[in-house]
């Protein structure tokens, strides 16, 4: 074996390359092969062109106040086509079941009356707003986009860790480390069919169209960004770019008799979607933070009364609470009358009583402690690792505020070799795949976001903590026929009567992008018959 794989010794988690030392599992032999013979000098030159390509691109993240290239790994994680299939059926689960959830709390909340949730969750929820009660999107979507993050346990099983159905970021960087990738590696794409990314910003275009208030034949759709100084700008900026419409900030759109604008240069354009990535409390200072100078005066009204619509849905955060997230699997079953697809971690929720309390206070050096509101890993315990001092103070918090945790059993997250230095190294990983609902359909981009925990031993993998990430291939099925909506779609990316699509195909691009017009009007007119029949299957002013 090359030297890069000198002393490389299966971790205490799943390895997702070796099923046994120096044995590579059949979804990584063409990768395996393509490592073997290179020396790490000529990885590492490789991994450098990795570095710079983001450094020049400004992609990068901002840690402890220092903005630095987002870390890319050079090898990438491989999931299988049939393992991918179970993941894409989870997550789109996930995402309905949340969905019906949400449409329910806040509106005929039957969810509370049957027991099913306690209500006293969802009233002490720091994301439960009042202010988005009656709120009817047009189409009944309110999780647009979804990020659901998963884990692989020691069995290699797929778990849910926890959702995100805010306002989840990290796509851009999908769709980055693939095209970077590409130049990097381009003789194990050669060799491997993979699974392409590029058609994200169409999907969701098409998401954010279907969304729009009712009686809007062509409507305009901007992404609504914080500014220049926020952490995920180049993401907002991407997508804006990707989709062909316009990046705004709150100052520039106005609020007048419910009807939402977008200030130009001409003058005032009506706006009929935001694509927001501003917090809700920041998003409308007449009913959140009046001191709020990003967002837009007036704008929770003007969705009320359905002139505009918000994507995600204000009051989404409630679905994000980590307490929220162990009753999930019974809103399944509650909703959707299907058994879960994707186990949830094993999970104590601390004000369940005295008995639950003391068990996890009795094992705090077992288990990591999570506070439910948290978010990019901050405030995250894990007992095993934690010093005595650290223990005891989590226990003084948990005592003052136990609804404010859970507690998880420990799990050895599954392990993918990273570059470190110059050898191969297994470094734990997780998995964030991300969701699009257009109200008819749950499309689930191929891949998503893999985040690495480059410390030896960590645990935490976000970025903000300092771990880096991983393009994520998936392999596409040697049988498999594409789906009609997995493809780009031109006349998607039509706005205001000017076509906005790319010149040409990104290197990851897959077959049918350039198609001819008679090909998109078949897609068009399939499109139509399937929200046709979801609307059939709905009923009259349903949601999915």
């Amino acid at each position: 074996m090359a030297d890069l794989f000198e002393d490389y010794h299966l971790g205490p988690g799943w390895d997702e390359m070796f099923g046994e030392p120096g044995m590579p599992r059949q979804t990584y032999e063409a990768l395996h092969a393509t490592l073997q013979p290179l020396s790490s000098a000529e990885l590492e030159v490789r991994a450098d062109v990795l570095a710079r390509a983001f450094l020049d691109q400004g992609i990068t993240f901002a840690l402890k106040g220092v903005e630095r290239p987002f870390p890319l790994d050079i090898v990438p994680r491989i999931i299988a086509a049939d393992q991918w299939r179970t993941v894409s059926a989870g997550v789109a689960q996930r995402v309905r079941a949340l969905e019906a959830f949400l449409a329910d709390i806040y509106g005929p909340a039957r969810v509370l009356a049957d027991g099913v949730v306690p209500r006293r969750l969802v009233v002490t929820s720091a994301h439960f707003h009042r202010e988005a009660a009656g709120i009817m999107p047009h189409n009944g979507v309110r999780i647009h986009v979804a990020g659901v993050d998963l884990i692989r346990d020691e069995q290699g099983t797929f778990r849910v860790l926890e959702d995100n159905v805010r306002v989840p970021s990290g796509v851009s960087y999908v769709m980055e480390n693939r095209r970077a990738m590409a130049h990097v590696l381009p003789e194990v794409f050669a060799s491997t069919r993979i699974q392409p990314v590029e058609s994200y910003p169409a999907q969701l275009l098409r998401a954010l169209r279907a969304a729009a208030p009712a009686g809007v034949v062509d409507p305009t759709v901007v992404v609504l960004t914080p500014g220049v100084h926020n952490s995920a700008y180049f993401e907002h900026a991407l997508l804006a770019r990707e989709m062909g419409v316009e990046l705004v900030e709150g100052r520039d759109l106005v609020c007048v008799g419910n009807e939402v604008a977008m200030r130009t240069t001409g003058g005032e354009q009506r706006v009929d979607v935001i694509y927001r990535r501003i917090d809700d409390e920041f998003l409308d200072p007449v009913h959140f933070r009046a001191d709020s100078v990003l967002g837009v005066a007036g704008l929770l009204n003007a969705a009320r009364a359905g002139r505009v619509t918000i994507a995600n849905a204000v009051g989404n955060g409630v679905a994000d609470d980590k307490l929220l997230y162990t009753y999930v699997p019974e809103l399944i079953r509650y909703y959707l009358a299907e058994e879960p697809i994707l186990p949830n971690v094993e999970t104590y929720r601390l004000d369940d009583g005295p008995d639950v309390l003391d068990h996890v206070l009795d094992r705090l050096d077992q288990l990591v402690l999570k506070p439910v509101d948290g978010s990019g890993g901050a405030g995250i315990v894990i007992g095993s690792q934690a010093s005595d001092e650290q223990l005891a103070q989590v226990r003084e918090r948990i005592l003052i505020d136990p609804r404010g945790w859970i507690a998880q059993r420990e799990v050895a997250l599954s392990m993918v070799p990273t570059l470190i230095g110059n050898r191969l190294r297994a470094r734990h990983v997780d998995l964030r795949p991300f969701a699009v609902n257009d109200g008819d359909r749950v499309w689930v981009l191929p891949g998503g976001l893999t985040r690495v925990a480059l410390p030896e031993g960590a645990l935490v993998v976000n970025s903000s903590q300092g771990g880096g990430s991983k393009d994520t291939w998936v392999l596409a099925s040697p049988t498999a026929t594409p789906h009609p909506d997995d493809a780009p779609v031109l006349a998607d990316l039509t706005v205001g009567g000017v076509d906005q699509s790319p010149a040409a195909p990104t290197p990851d691009a897959g077959p049918g992008i350039a198609g001819t017009s008679a090909r998109q009007q078949q897609q068009q007119q399939q499109q139509e018959q399937r929200q046709e029949q979801g609307r059939q299957a709905r009923g009259e002013g349903g949601r999915c």
